[in-house]
């Protein structure tokens, strides 16, 4: 491919693009396809000659996007949302004709101090300590992971890191049953065994109890085990409870443990003053994380992870071969240090473009919005007589069920609601997902997709009535 009909792709692709944006919601949200049905289609060799472009974008076209699920449609109402933006679509595409490696400074300053940059934006935005220092991570999982392994080296003396696990060690870690499974994996793999994490039984709200908390640090102590790290969750997957920070923060700090605060959708609602009162106490706080690609508009990935202590966290990881010394070394922020990966991307474009072009005020109304429209569907939900909320709504997930006065057995509500959401799912309108909570099956509705409207909402709250009516027929 030469210049020109590079240039000639590249408006096609814009193209489709912009058109995919205005039309995504008229597409199934969830993919229709059976599994390996997108495989029966694909050569099983590659192809020994070059292929046109113009036929690798049609079968991109006939082929891959029948078997995608569409994250971006403002009816996608599952997990947490995986947000783009105009803007943030624009970086990405800056970033990939750059392919730049961003490891260290040396090899994109301008990566590196932008990222410093915003990060101190988000810093400001979000109302968190002035001394914390911040690092785009991929994930929030690969975040909790950088977290525990800082916490492990400052609590050995950073001798695992140069003789491993001696086998004397008793390390223990807590968090609460609603905690997500990316802490349980973290801790398997920083090598501390899943028999180390403890789980913290959650009150009606599925909130953390610190006075159990405090309970199983001093019954670890009296059996020998050095507490390590505490994880409080802030907007947890299932209900977005809100575990009591400034109580855990208070326990962390009197038994000196290292407490990490995961705010993967959450934090993003840090930008509004009003929510501040999430992180009373994160003045206690030694490392948190959010998801800019969470709700916050940024193209997937984009993890703002920030320590107190950057020094132990660079001594955790940094490694430094005699190819990688540089004369700025020392000067600058060599991010490569900062997180598991050597090979960085450019994310920090992204999240730059979308808080210029969007503005603190723009990203504040966006998730005023989300927030609002959460609190029409919930009294929707209260005022209907066959549907129930299931747990509190702080933010932007409600948590339903379906439950007609004909039945209160707790099996036959389990299976109606499975089916209602398999066939909402199947209808190709609209996307869910469930959890389970104090053993019921429940439907999630997560309003935090870009384009979402009080219309797409209305429509969704529609065709689960009206689905529901027809179950058993």
């Amino acid at each position: 491919m030469n210049t020109n009909e590079f240039k000639k792709q590249a408006h096609q692709f814009v193209d489709w693009m912009a058109e995919y944006f205005e039309s995504v919601e008229k597409l199934p949200v969830k993919a229709k396809v059976y599994p390996g049905e997108i495989l029966e289609k694909l050569p099983l060799k590659p192809p020994a000659e070059a292929e046109n472009m113009d036929e690798i974008f049609h079968d991109f076209k006939q082929i891959i996007l029948p078997g995608m699920t569409h994250w971006q449609s403002p009816n996608f109402f599952a997990y947490f949302p995986a947000n783009s933006s105009y803007p943030s679509v624009l970086a990405e595409m800056l970033t990939a004709t750059l392919g730049a490696q961003c490891m260290i400074w040396e090899t994109s300053p301008a990566a590196a101090e932008l990222e410093e940059r915003v990060m101190n934006w988000l810093i400001q935005m979000m109302g968190l300590p002035q001394e914390f220092e911040g690092v785009i991570q991929d994930t929030a999982s690969t975040a909790t992971l950088t977290a525990l392994l800082t916490a492990r080296e400052k609590a050995s003396k950073f001798q695992i890191n140069e003789n491993g696990f001696e086998g004397n060690e008793k390390y223990r870690i807590y968090c609460s049953t609603e905690t997500h499974s990316s802490v349980e994996k973290a801790v398997k793999i920083a090598g501390f065994g899943r028999n180390s994490l403890v789980k913290i039984e959650v009150d009606e709200e599925h909130k953390m109890k610190p006075g159990l908390l405090k309970e199983a640090i001093s019954r670890d102590l009296n059996h020998g085990f050095q507490p390590l790290c505490i994880i409080a969750t802030i907007g947890t997957t299932s209900t977005t409870a809100i575990d009591p920070l400034e109580e855990i923060a208070q326990i962390s700090s009197e038994y000196k443990i290292w407490l990490h605060v995961d705010a993967a959708l959450a934090g993003s609602a840090l930008i509004l003053p009003e929510f501040r009162w999430m992180i009373n106490g994160v003045e206690k706080v030694d490392s948190f994380v959010f998801n800019p690609h969470k709700w916050l508009f940024t193209n997937f990935d984009c993890s703002a992870y920030f320590v107190r202590d950057a020094e132990s966290l660079i001594k955790t990881l940094e490694i430094l071969p005699e190819y990688l010394k540089t004369q700025s070394q020392g000067q600058v922020n060599d991010y490569r240090d900062w997180g598991v990966p050597l090979g960085r991307r450019f994310r920090a474009l992204k999240l730059w473009f979308v808080i210029r072009n969007f503005g603190i005020k723009g990203l504040q109304e966006k998730l005023r919005y989300h927030l609002q429209l959460s609190q029409q569907l919930k009294e929707m939900i209260i005022k209907s007589d066959d549907f129930e909320i299931m747990a509190p709504v702080p933010l932007n997930t409600i948590c339903f069920r379906y439950h007609p006065s004909v039945t209160n057995d707790s099996a036959q509500l389990d299976k109606m609601n499975e089916k209602l959401m398999h066939r909402l799912n199947e209808s190709g309108k609209v996307y869910f997902t469930h959890t389970r909570l104090n053993g019921n099956y429940v439907i999630r509705f997560v309003i935090g997709q870009t384009q979402t409207t009080n219309k797409h909402v209305q429509k969704a709250w529609e065709l689960i009535k009206e689905t529901a009516e027809k179950l058993n027929n």
